[in-house]
């Protein structure tokens, strides 16, 4: 990267140095902790402005949340993010900003700036980076203001998962930037779906600041938990099933989606990197299926 500023090559150098899982266990500590009951409103109140988060979404008054990580993973009151079931339409899998769309090519995906990254690397299955060759992705990045739970963009059956651990790198635009193989490097956890648009697989990349990742569809899931410091995965004698919009898993603080389709399902409409979008938003529309593979 010799584009890069003094200042970029700097903080590049002090980031892959830095003790990035210590400070994120430790902020995912303190986000865990209960606030005093009598400061709970005024804290998450502060925080809530000072990261643009509007409470007025969430499904319950500020002041009932236990702490910061209960009110960061909140629920949002019903209606606050219709999901578009129209028929043929797959959705947003998040609130966010678009950091990249396209095709993956030759089985590689871009990254931002015109990086390449291998979608095998990206998935860690040899099997489904195959079937996903020339698929449609999409890439989006959630900030602290954003809603920080992750559906599903079909509706079909969840066949598995699988947790590739890795470093933790800060994800915004200049650490992305900066690190050329961030997505593939950083820890993260893939959930495998067959349905209305054939196979796809979304992707949680976790960053510094994550004190790990659950599963809406599996309750053993929790990445901090024992057992997961190695790469590990699941596939389910009896799918779970799953709806469009539904939730697929939660960020227990910010990071990265990356979403990939089976080739010649998906066709994406135009997603301006750097552009806004909410879940449940239609972003493209699936062809009909003659029927689905097992993963």
């Amino acid at each position: 990267m010799g584009g890069l500023s003094f200042s970029d090559r700097a903080a590049r150098s002090v980031w892959r140095i830095f003790p990035k899982r210590a400070l994120s266990g430790a902020i995912g500590w303190g986000g865990s902790r209960n606030l005093p009951g009598a400061l709970r409103g005024a804290m998450l109140s502060r925080f809530a402005r000072i990261y643009g988060i509007d409470p007025s979404e969430a499904e319950k008054p500020i002041a009932e949340y236990s702490g910061f990580d209960e009110f960061f993973t909140r629920r949002l009151r019903p209606g606050a993010r219709p999901v578009d079931m129209t028929a043929g339409r797959i959705v947003s899998t998040s609130d966010g900003t678009v950091v990249e769309s396209g095709r993956a090519e030759a089985g590689k995906l871009i990254q931002a700036k015109g990086v390449l990254f291998s979608l095998e690397e990206l998935v860690g299955d040899a099997d489904a980076a195959k079937r996903l060759e020339g698929g449609a992705f999409f890439i989006t990045y959630l900030s602290p203001k954003d809603y920080h739970r992750v559906h599903s963009p079909v509706a079909g059956r969840v066949v598995g998962w699988r947790h590739i651990p890795g470093v933790l790198f800060p994800v915004n635009a200049r650490s992305v930037n900066r690190e050329p193989r961030l997505f593939v490097g950083n820890e993260r956890f893939v959930t495998f779906i067959e349905g209305e648009a054939g196979f796809t697989v979304v992707v949680m990349v976790a960053a510094v600041g994550v004190g790990h990742v659950t599963a809406a569809y599996d309750d053993e899931v929790a990445t901090h938990r024992s057992g997961f410091e190695r790469a590990s995965q699941r596939r389910y004698d009896d799918p779970r099933p799953i709806g469009r919009g539904d939730e697929l898993g939660i960020f227990h603080l910010g990071s990265t989606t990356i979403v990939v389709f089976e080739p010649g399902r998906v066709t994406l409409d135009a997603l301006a990197p750097g552009a806004p979008i909410k879940m449940g938003v239609g972003i493209g529309g699936f062809a009909p299926s003659n029927g689905s593979r097992g993963a």
